[in-house]
């Protein structure tokens, strides 16, 4: 086995982390949809998001089918070699590499087979850790995969550096308008390389004044939390969704239809539908709903694609009204 070396810039590297407050947090729904996304697109067994610290590699997301712990020495670590470099760091079979076939991690649980992680580097350049996909069997990775894994490690790097911006919506924890549309981009340009169909969805509720009016902002406030977390429950994890502004929500699906988008609608038109039954608060969720399923095309943005919804979701709205 042989144990990564320190990167060159290794004490600007551990202040940029230090500084960032991240270190040991609690899990962020930002990050572990990422690593949801890595494990699903590739279908591997595991996909982490590492953080390098001075003697460990930490895991600040973890997507596995079994139990990870939350660190590992950083001698053992596959990201303090893959933090060393600019591009990804592939393994296709650890038996074969003399680096890593008597590694702890190999030979024993996890068993690692293949690794392939994209170094995360933010602000000043300096590599904090990966954003990694782990397999317990050897397998090829081509360019394609190297540029789709790179796609994701560009999401994560935009979410690591806004940690200090308003991404989060602060009531409902889900993403802003700003924090949606960053991660809506990377995933429409992950549906235009693998030719795969996207539905954006656009989602206004109905009748909201009155519940403030009559109710008060603090039920107004329940009811948009209410339907933040229906939009958890009902959508897959690795769906993208957010709180566009005020009453308006979004959500983008990839690989998908239109007829199982329509489903998806049914399920979450059910579960308000039960919420309002059994609530009972006095007044109904009620909502509108518009999207769009296309393939992406090269001059399609996210833009596009929310403005076509809304236009759907407007003309839903005006029948609901007659």
């Amino acid at each position: 086995m042989i144990s990564p070396l320190l990167p060159e810039d290794e004490k600007q590297r551990m202040e940029k982390l230090r500084a960032l407050k991240i270190l040991d947090s609690a899990p962020e729904e930002r990050f572990d949809r990422l690593t949801r996304m890595a494990k699903r697109m590739f279908g591997v067994d595991i996909s982490v998001l590492s953080l390098i610290d001075d003697g460990r590699q930490w895991f600040k997301s973890k997507a596995s089918e079994n139990e990870l712990p939350d660190e590992t020495p950083r001698e053992i670590s596959f990201c303090g070699h893959a933090i060393l470099g600019n591009d990804v760091f592939v393994v296709e079979d650890t038996f074969e590499d003399h680096r890593f076939k008597d590694n702890p991690l190999v030979t024993e649980n996890p068993n690692i087979r293949f690794y392939a992680g994209y170094p995360l580097k933010v602000g000043n350049g300096s590599a904090l850790g990966t954003l990694c996909i782990i397999d317990d069997q050897p397998r090829e990775f081509d360019p394609e995969d190297l540029q789709l894994l790179r796609d994701l490690g560009v999401m994560a790097e935009q979410e690591i550096a806004a940690l200090q911006l308003a991404t989060l919506d602060d009531l409902t924890l889900i993403s802003n308008r700003r924090g949606f549309k960053d991660l809506a981009k990377h995933s429409l340009s992950v549906c235009k390389r693998k030719a795969l169909p996207v539905s954006i969805l656009l989602f206004d509720l109905n009748k909201f004044k009155p519940i403030n009016d009559k109710f008060g902002h603090a039920e107004g406030d329940r009811a948009l939390i209410v339907f933040a977390n229906t939009l958890r429950k009902v959508f897959r994890e690795s769906d993208v969704f957010g709180r566009l502004g005020g009453d308006e929500f979004a959500v983008l699906m990839m690989d998908v239809d239109a007829e199982n988008t329509e489903k998806v609608i049914e399920r979450f038109k059910a579960e308000i539908t039960a919420y309002n039954e059994e609530a009972a608060r006095g007044y109904d969720i009620e909502y509108s709903v518009g999207y769009t399923n296309t393939l992406v095309e090269e001059h399609i943005d996210i833009n596009d694609l929310l403005a076509a919804s809304d236009k759907k979701m407007y003309a839903e709205k005006d029948n609901k009204v007659r």
